[in-house]
């Protein structure tokens, strides 16, 4: 669990106006290699459904996305692995000055699939869950799906916004996928695992290049 503020405050010298509170939801740890267990919270129960539903989805969502590609629908799921689920809740504080701050600024996830739960006050449509592809889909595709750029705007009324991301692990080539697929995987990108495009992407400001773009030959 992990609760702070903008979003690499390490390396900032100027900070986003957003909080937020990072769950794991899978695989969930009931304690941390030097600490106490974690506590249970109120709405564990609502947040454990709900987690279960969404990574259903995604898997899904995954399938479908293997046979657009002309592949096997189980090929994406198996490639990734098994896949870590975070679930952020963030928070955007009412701002005095909207005008001169960000939420988040334009960026790409670095993750394969991000799942948000729209929040009331950005005018949702009814029933209905945001889907954006991250970085790992990019790569896995060899650009046939983009990863999605996108941004956090505030307001002086402040919003809320959910979603979960899933770990990907490394891609390369698998002898079930069809050449043309293959043809379309020609190296553009070198075989990375998700660990070191995770650690290249904590390392950079958030609004730099795509992270993706480090990774080419």
């Amino acid at each position: 669990m992990r609760l702070s503020t903008s979003f690499n405050v390490k390396k900032e010298t100027v900070r986003n106006w957003r909080d937020y509170l990072r769950l794991h939801c899978y695989l969930l740890r009931t304690s941390s290699p030097t600490g106490p267990p974690i506590p249970l919270y109120s709405s564990k129960d609502v947040v454990s459904g709900y987690c279960r539903e969404v990574r259903r989805l995604g898997f899904r969502l995954m399938g479908i996305i293997s046979e657009s590609l002309g592949l096997e629908k189980d090929y994406i799921v198996k490639v990734l692995g098994e896949q870590e689920q975070h679930m952020a809740i963030n928070y955007y504080p009412a701002c005095p000055a909207p005008d001169l701050t960000y939420g988040l600024p334009a960026h790409t996830d670095p993750n394969a699939l991000t799942i948000l739960l729209q929040d009331p006050q950005v005018d949702p449509h009814a029933c209905a869950l945001v889907v954006n592809i991250g970085d790992q889909l990019q790569a896995l595709s060899n650009g046939q799906y983009k990863s999605v750029w996108h941004r956090a705007v505030v307001n002086q009324e402040g919003e809320d916004v959910g979603g979960f991301l899933p770990r990907a692990l490394q891609h390369g080539s698998d002898q079930r996928a069809g050449e043309a697929h293959q043809r379309r995987r020609a190296s553009r990108l070198p075989g990375f695992t998700y660990a070191e495009y995770y650690q290249k992407f904590w390392s950079r400001n958030l609004d730099q290049e795509h992270c993706l773009e480090l990774f080419k030959c």
